[in-house]
């Protein structure tokens, strides 16, 4: 049976896609920056690792209690909004080592292992950003360009030794916090001056015309795993579907 590491999968699409993996037989390695058993049934096939992707020690001390690893699904990840100009460059930081450096540093420590099988599937879980432009998220838009841009480039390196990697995009989910895992408000990166662009944009945000489920993100990494074509992109919600048609046709 076949064994999956997913992180962040103390809530939204990590603990939905742990749910969804278990439910089909997996066994799945689920991995949280504080354990919480509570969340997923209890399970001989299911074991629950701290992790947090920033840290060296940490992702050494989680793949070596994995032990053998067939699919990594790269899903911890925080969130920003607001003006770009009232964002610190401190929060950047942040953002930018969980949702790229983090993706990035769990990508190599499994490589290994994955080579010397000849065998392997990497999701990256990014976002809707990446196929079209949003206001107001310049900094996060940025953070999951970069982990679209890795992929691709991973895909065509990583083939050679048996390794598949893929790119799930989620929509706009507002069930899922957007700015989840974040220290920082929204309203303290909405100055004075840029209040009247941003409330329109709330708005649309409050009243989205098609959103993305939790579930969707899990189906969509299920199909990732398992398609053996040169597929790199995968929507997952009805929003994300819509994008992707009209930028991939």
């Amino acid at each position: 049976m076949q064994t999956i590491l997913i992180t962040g999968c103390s809530s939204g699409y990590g603990l939905e896609t742990a749910r969804h993996f278990l439910a089909n037989g997996w066994n799945v390695i689920a991995t949280m920056r504080t354990p919480n058993a509570e969340v997923l049934p209890p399970s001989d096939k299911l074991k629950i690792l701290p992790l947090d992707v920033t840290d060296e020690n940490s992702i050494a001390a989680a793949i070596d209690a994995a032990g053998p690893i067939d699919v990594l699904v790269n899903n911890a990840g925080i969130g920003v909004v607001g003006a770009f100009e009232a964002t610190p460059m401190s929060h950047i930081r942040k953002v930018f080592n969980t949702n790229t450096f983090g993706v990035m540093a769990m990508t190599q420590a499994v490589i290994p292992q994955m080579r010397e099988r000849r065998s392997g599937v990497i999701v990256n879980i990014t976002s809707t950003v990446t196929l079209t432009t949003f206001p107001l998220a310049a900094a996060y838009t940025a953070s999951k360009q970069a982990i679209e841009g890795f992929t691709g480039s991973l895909a065509h390196e990583l083939a050679y030794f048996g390794i598949r990697s893929k790119l799930v995009e989620p929509g706009y989910g507002p069930t899922t916090r957007f700015a989840q895992n974040t220290d920082i408000k929204v309203e303290d990166l909405i100055p004075e001056e840029y209040a009247a662009f941003a409330a329109p944009i709330f708005q649309s945000f409050a009243n989205p015309q098609a959103t993305t489920k939790e579930t969707d993100v899990a189906e969509a990494v299920w199909a990732a795993v398992h398609d053996r074509s040169e597929q790199l992109h995968f929507p997952a919600g009805e929003d994300a579907v819509a994008l992707a048609k009209a930028r991939f046709g």
